[in-house]
């Protein structure tokens, strides 16, 4: 399969689509035992890696809350996963986004088809009628927060008023690929689930379930052991070209705080104008090497030299979103990226 037709099937795919689970064995199984307990959280944080499930367990979690309402009910009792026939009604309506139980709150087009930086304040709102209604729908209500990392100041605070007086039979799915940076009042009315990268073998799986590609394939097989446990990034590295412009951008990583503006201008004519799979590829590159330095470096040493790669990793998520959603020229991103990540580290 090209690289081409696999950007496609990323671009279409949706987590609500997806019916199979690979790997979170545990995480499952926390959703499914505190569901059959009768004593379920009203709120999680699912935390982990961009890439590697969280939205696919959420929605596999709402469609079993969904299609089987009663937690003490003989199904629910002998469960062994959160599987549900896909051919259930309830599935049916939660894959094509049609069900009126489950509301989902993620980035949307603006009035001229633009893609928001941020979920905002009055989608968030949506949260108090879709709960408080009740012609739609008896029995439970899900939602999905695909991510609460993405929510404005004024959104996250809708979401905690709600998250502190919960309405009855109610069940929030907070995905987070930061949780440490999510607001401490919102983290402290969840219970976190914390997500692992997934094996190799089930980057492998999932990917091939995502492509239709054998899982045999060499280059999959690749992409996987490149992906550091992540499908998306795995999908993103299929083809090759990613795979070199991921050593590339590592390279130029290699001599900060110098730059090399010759190497820099390359860099930014590989990432092209619209593609979408180089540009994920040369920011999961920028991601990996800033997260490193935070995790090794010495918290009581280097603080200041810290906190401001921290600062300068929210600038260039924000600037990453901007590029994206408005289509910009990925040239000036580079120089703008590697420029603040220059004078972070000198």
């Amino acid at each position: 399969m090209s690289a081409r037709k696999v950007e496609q099937e990323i671009a279409v795919r949706h987590p609500r689509e997806t019916t199979a689970l690979f790997g979170h064995r545990d995480a499952e199984a926390a959703l499914l035992n505190a569901y059959r307990s009768g004593r379920i959280a009203h709120a999680w944080l699912l935390g982990g890696r961009q890439g590697i499930g969280k939205a696919t367990l959420a929605y596999r979690m709402a469609r079993f809350v969904l299609a089987n309402r009663d937690s003490a009910a003989p199904a629910v009792r002998g469960a062994e996963s959160l599987a549900v026939d896909p051919d259930d009604y309830a599935a049916r309506l939660v894959t094509s986004g049609a069900h009126g139980g489950l509301l989902t709150l993620e980035r949307s087009a603006n009035d001229k088809g633009v893609m928001r930086t941020v979920i905002t304040v009055d989608e968030t709102r949506e949260t108090i009628s879709f709960f408080g209604s009740t012609a739609a729908v008896e029995g439970w209500r899900v939602c999905i927060v695909d991510t609460v990392d993405e929510l404005n100041p004024n959104a996250a605070n809708a979401l905690l008023k709600i998250l502190e007086e919960p309405p009855q039979q109610s069940l929030f799915l907070l995905i987070s690929h930061a949780p440490a940076r999510v607001l401490a009042t919102i983290k402290s009315r969840c219970r976190r689930l914390s997500l692992r990268p997934l094996a190799v073998e089930d980057v492998v799986r999932a990917a091939a379930e995502a492509t239709g590609m054998d899982a045999s394939d060499p280059g999959l097989q690749e992409a996987a052991e490149a992906s550091e446990g992540s499908v998306s990034r795995a999908l993103a590295l299929l083809g090759g070209d990613s795979l070199q412009l991921q050593t590339r951008t590592a390279a130029l990583l290699a001599t900060l705080p110098k730059v090399d503006p010759a190497e820099l201008h390359a860099l930014g004519d590989a990432l092209g104008t619209s593609d979408r799979v180089a540009l994920a590829s040369f920011l999961d590159s920028i991601e990996r090497w800033v997260a490193e330095r935070l995790r090794t470096g010495d918290a009581n040493a280097d603080l200041p030299r810290l906190a401001r790669l921290a600062e300068v990793w929210e600038k260039i998520v924000r600037a990453a979103r901007d590029t994206e959603s408005y289509n910009l020229e990925r040239k000036p991103l580079v120089f703008s990226v590697f420029g603040m990540l220059a004078e972070a580290t000198r």
